[in-house]
Parts: structure tokens; C-alpha cells; sequence
């Protein structure tokens, strides 16, 4: 990852030839192999000071010329190895996109794909080296490719409405979703500049960012920015209730010391950063508060309130072992399964349980260990019903939705087909291999690229004789990703069947308390720091409550 400079106003002669105006002004990029990459384009105003905690404020008018050069700050997080922009300097000032796009390309109306990054909405920028763009638009020059920042953690998920005058902050929760819009916006006003076609606009996601991308098309502000979405193992599912916000609330008034939004606006960065250090570990997923977001995100598309998009949404076989990376190994990964296993069955009904466990005797036969067939039954419940659940209904409303299922594994050791393993494949950076390992597919990783640019020029994600047809409630076609593809229908059909109805406990890995029974031989050990998502937050919080 390069080092942090900070883009300077050019006052002298600059090569005109790798400049591009915006509505902000003039900005120089760097030509690499017929690519001219910019860095560190500011979409809004800096969210600082009278504007800390406010919707984002779109950029003023400007004639000057500046360099883009270089990657903007990363929005405040802790540091967490797995999360490489964390480890780039950070600061409240994040508000910035990157473009990629191929020199001297015949044509001025290029597909734009607009990627929105992970990391559990605290976590992330577009820093990471495993989201440079050049490998990909050099393989690719018909598109023109863009990554977008947004605030994370208490800096953009955080409901302030509890505390006296936060009613002068009533979109907190969701300030991150805003930022995308805002950048969104930027797009649409200057694309055309860089190559790229406003009314061909494609926005991508992973993780968090896949469950950006399903949000934006229930925001009525967001309609008619984008007409595709790529959803890769997220969904609306990845949210919390105004309920499950307060805990961050509440904590972050006490390491603060504030009493109110007068003092907590008032309080210098440094002093959040350092509160941020210690609830960045149960930092919010996007609030359902009846403000940006339904309250029911499921009734939303259900009821076709999403505006008309063409939505691709997939899944990797084995997304919860990625946590095996945060965690600190095998050890301490298979005590939280049981955990978590017993934290999640204790909110059921006695026949929601009883479906739980049949789910567990019928895995049991391919899979003989426990640890892992609980994996399995949370990569259902947290990742792939959710997204089953959100695409049949956008379909049902005549929207084309295409279903994929991630199965090709990676080589390190037990991680399978984890979360994320398809990003390198992807953004074509194959020696970025964090995830990956070293058994890279290239002939998998040129497949998935056809099929995302397809879908992203045309809205068909066929490719290379595979023809990829849409999936519904009445005909459900999945795609099947590994060293050889192929499409399958209804996948997983009894497991479906099964564990569909407890789609409706909305679980999300939000657990304000452990189990009030920890299996019989479960020894408490340590746990090296991680995100937080549905085990680690709960892990956490069973291991405060022990050592207390």
C-alpha cells in the first residue's frame, strides 16, 4: 500500500492529456499501461467540524487544478490487520472517490461500475490494494471503474436521537448510506468527463458494500442513480433496529464523558478516535429507523418499493470461515460456533429450534464435524437465505435478478470458499492473495470478469457459452462458481426449505448478552482482536461478562 500524500493545487503546466474537469475542478491523474488512474477526488465537503455528524454537503464550484495523485484519507476506524486501509492514514476528512480509465478508448459512453468496499460498516477505504482498479480496466477498457469512500463506525452508523439536541441529528444512523449517494450524485454530474455513460451505472459491493448496494434502491434520493446492482455476500439482512443502536449510543456517552450533542460535537478527533478504539468492536450496521430506511427491509421489497433495477446477488459455500483470520485460530473459532449456536437458539420458538437441528442431522452427513456444520448453518442464516429472500421478491416485481453461489475454495488452511475469496478474482489483482492463497484460478478469475463487465455493459451476465438465466420464486437459477461453472436450479433446496422461516428473526449478529448457557466444555480463551459481525460480537461480549 503507498504511502499517504496529500493531493497539492497545480499552479504551474500539467500534461493536459491525463486531466479531466469536474464540477470542483481540474484533476491530473497518472497513465500506467494505457490507464490513467485518479486518486483522491474530493464528492463532498470535508465532514468536519459545524458538519460533523451532518448529511454530506456536496462540492462548491471551483477553476483550480489539482493533482489525483493520491488516495484520500481512510474514513477513522481501529486497526485490524485483515483490514489494510486501516492501516493508511485516517482522519473525519474521507470524503473521496478514485477513477480508473482506459486512455485513447474509442467511444465516450463507457459502462461505469462504481464499487462500494466492506468491512462490517467500521472497517475499510478505498485505499486497500486489494481495490486498485488498473488491472481490471486494463483487461477491461469498456469500462470505466470507480471506488467510492464513506464514513464508518461512530462517524457514520450512530444514532444520536437519545441525546439531548440530537434531534438536530436525526439521520446519524445512516450517514455512511448518505455519503454514497452524495458520491453517487458526483458520478452522475462528472462521469461523462472520464469516458463513462451517467445512464449505464453499475454499483458493486462486498460485505457491508453488498448490503450497501441493496439499501440504496429503497432510498427514494438514490432512485435514478444507478441502474444495475451487484450484491457479493450481503444483503438487507446486514442492518439493526433503533433498539440495537442504542448500545452504541450509550457507550460512546460514557468513554466520551459527554452529556449532550453540544459537548460531543465539541470534543477534538483525537478523543474519538480513541473512544472509536474501543467500541469499534460492536460499531452498528445501517439503522432501520423509519428515516432513510424501512423499518421492514424485507416487507420494502416485498411490497416492490425498490425502484426498478437489475440486481446480480450471490454467496460464498463457506462465509463465516472467514472469521477464523480475526479470531485467532481453530481454537478459539470452534468454541465460538458453539456460542454462538446456543446465543442464537435461545430468541426461537421451540419449533424454530426444532428446524435448527434438523438442518444440523441433515449436514451431518456430508459434514461429521460440529464446528462446522453450525458454519454452515449460519452461512444460510446470515448470508445466503437473506439474499435468496431479497432476490425472489425483487423479481417478483418483473426486476431481471441473477443468483450466484461462490464455491471455488481458497488454498489457505480451513478457509473454503470464505467471505471475500472472490474479490481478488474480481478487481483482477491475482497476486493480492490475502484471502486467496496461492491456488488462483485464472481461468475462473477471467470467467467472473466477463460476467460482472457483461452485466454492468448490458444486463445479460452470460458469458463464455454460459448462458446465465435470471432467477425467481418459480424458477430458481444459480450459477454456480468454481473451476468449472455451471447453473444449477433451486441449490440447496431442502436446506432452503428448512431454514427459510427463520429468515424472520432477522439475525444479524446482534447480541446484547451471551447465552445463559455456554455448552457443556466450552473453556473460555483469548481472542486476539477482530471484527465484530455475529460471532465476534458475541464472543466479546461473553468474555467481559466472564472476566467480570
Amino acid at each position: 500500500m503507498e504511502e499517504y500524500r496529500k493531493n497539492n493545487t497545480i499552479t504551474g503546466e500539467y500534461d493536459t492529456g491525463t486531466a479531466v474537469s469536474c464540477i470542483n475542478g481540474t484533476f491530473v491523474g497518472k497513465e500506467k499501461e494505457g490507464v490513467v488512474a485518479f486518486r483522491g477526488i474530493p464528492f463532498a465537503q470535508p465532514p468536519v467540524g459545524k458538519l460533523r455528524w451532518k448529511d454530506p454537503v456536496p462540492v462548491t464550484a471551483s477553476d483550480s487544478v489539482y493533482e489525483a495523485y493520491h488516495f484520500g484519507s481512510s474514513p477513522i476506524q481501529t486497526k485490524l490487520d485483515s483490514e489494510r486501509a486501516s492501516m493508511y492514514h485516517q482522519s473525519e476528512d474521507c470524503l473521496y472517490l478514485n477513477v480508473w480509465t482506459a486512455k485513447g478508448y474509442p467511444g465516450s459512453k463507457r459502462a461505469v461500475m462504481v464499487f462500494i468496499h466492506g468491512g462490517n460498516y467500521g472497517w475499510g477505504g478505498t485505499a486497500d490494494p486489494l481495490y486498485d482498479g488498473h488491472n481490471f480496466v486494463k483487461a477491461h477498457p469498456e469500462v470505466v471503474l470507480v471506488t467510492i469512500a464513506y464514513r464508518v463506525g461512530i462517524m457514520g452508523f450512530v444514532d444520536l436521537s437519545t441525546i439531548p439536541g440530537g434531534e438536530a441529528y436525526p439521520t446519524a444512523g445512516n450517514l455512511g448510506l448518505l455519503d454514497q449517494i452524495c458520491a453517487l450524485r458526483f458520478v452522475q454530474r462528472n462521469i461523462k468527463n472520464f469516458g463513462g455513460d451517467p445512464s449505464n451505472v453499475t454499483i458493486f459491493g462486498e460485505s457491508a458494500g453488498a448490503g450497501s448496494v441493496s439499501l440504496l434502491p429503497l432510498i427514494p434520493s438514490a432512485n435514478g442513480l444507478f441502474t444495475k446492482i451487484i450484491a457479493e455476500s450481503g444483503s438487507v439482512a446486514l442492518t439493526y433496529s433503533r433498539k440495537e443502536c442504542k448500545k452504541i449510543t450509550d457507550m460512546l456517552l460514557k468513554e466520551t464523558g459527554a452529556r449532550t450533542m453540544r459537548e460531543l460535537a465539541a470534543l477534538p478527533t483525537e478523543k474519538l478516535i480513541k473512544a472509536n478504539e474501543k467500541l469499534n468492536d460492536c460499531n452498528n450496521f445501517p439503522e432501520r429507523d423509519g428515516i432513510v430506511l424501512p423499518e421492514d427491509l424485507y416487507e420494502a421489497y416485498e411490497n416492490g418499493d425498490a425502484f426498478p433495477v437489475k440486481m446480480m446477488i450471490g454467496t460464498n459455500a463457506d462465509e463465516l470461515r472467514y472469521w477464523l483470520l480475526d479470531v485467532g485460530g481453530m481454537a478459539q473459532y470452534r468454541v465460538m460456533s458453539r456460542v454462538l449456536l446456543a446465543a442464537t437458539l435461545k430468541h426461537m420458538k421451540d419449533m424454530d429450534k426444532r428446524r435448527a437441528y434438523s438442518f444440523l442431522r441433515y449436514v451431518s452427513q456430508r459434514e461429521p464435524h460440529r464446528t462446522w456444520q453450525i458454519t454452515e448453518l449460519f452461512n444460510d442464516l446470515l448470508f445466503r437465505l437473506p439474499a435468496v429472500r431479497q432476490a425472489q421478491a425483487h423479481a417478483a416485481h418483473g426486476n431481471s435478478v441473477y443468483m450466484y453461489y461462490w464455491k471455488y475454495p481458497s488454498a489457505l488452511p480451513y478457509m473454503g470458499a470464505c467471505h471475500a475469496v472472490e474479490l481478488a478474482y474480481v478487481f483482477n489483482n491475482l497476486e493480492d492473495t490475502i484471502y486467496t492463497g496461492d491456488n488462483i484460478d485464472t481461468k475462473l478469475a477471467a470467467l467472473v470478469q466477463q460476467m460482472w463487465v457483461n452485466f454492468a455493459v448490458t444486463g445479460d451476465p452470460s458469458a463464455d457459452g454460459l448462458e446465465w438465466e435470471p432467477y425467481s420464486a418459480e424458477s430458481r437459477k444459480t450459477m454456480v462458481l468454481d473451476s468449472d461453472s455451471y447453473i444449477v436450479d433451486d441449490l440447496n433446496r431442502r436446506e432452503r426449505r428448512t431454514l427459510m422461516p427463520l429468515v424472520d428473526y432477522r439475525i444479524n449478529g446482534s447480541y446484547t448478552e451471551p447465552p445463559a448457557e455456554i455448552p457443556t466444555g466450552v473453556k473460555v480463551g483469548a481472542v486476539a482482536a477482530g471484527i465484530g459481525l455475529a460471532m465476534l460480537v458475541l464472543w466479546r461480549s461473553f468474555r467481559k461478562n466472564d472476566d467480570t
